[in-house]
């Protein structure tokens, strides 16, 4: 069993950044790709952020393009998600995923694995 533990959230201002971690658990897992998505309050899971480990390619989302990066830990098995210039429509609660296939990387639909989740709140 693979298990994913998103940590960092919190409430910032506008403007402000955070840094959010995603560790791995569990038996020896390679996957295809790990990303992050999010769901704000009254609205679908939307995707964020993914990194490829098999091309090393990334995809992000254009609303959070040049603000939002995803970086990695292999040694700690943990995935980052660095968020700056935070806005509040950035307000959500944040899910690592891992997927394990190849296939797009910004469809939620083909991820197998999911964190609980960590709320992210950007006042005005």
């Amino acid at each position: 069993q693979v298990q994913l533990v998103e940590s960092g959230g919190g409430l910032v201002q506008a403007g402000g950044s955070l840094r959010l971690s995603c560790a791995a658990s569990g038996r020896t897992f390679s996957p295809y790709a790990m990303g992050w998505f999010r769901r704000a309050p009254g609205k679908e899971r939307e995707f964020v952020v993914a990194y490829s480990f098999s091309g090393g390619n990334t995809n992000v989302a254009d609303s959070v393009k040049g603000r939002f990066t995803i970086s990695r830990d292999n040694a700690l098995n943990t995935v980052y998600l660095q968020m700056n210039s935070l806005k509040p429509e950035d307000t959500a609660v944040y899910y690592c995923a891992a997927k394990k296939f190849g296939g797009s990387i910004w469809l939620e639909t083909t991820y197998a694995y999911w964190g609980q989740g960590t709320q992210v709140t950007v006042s005005s």
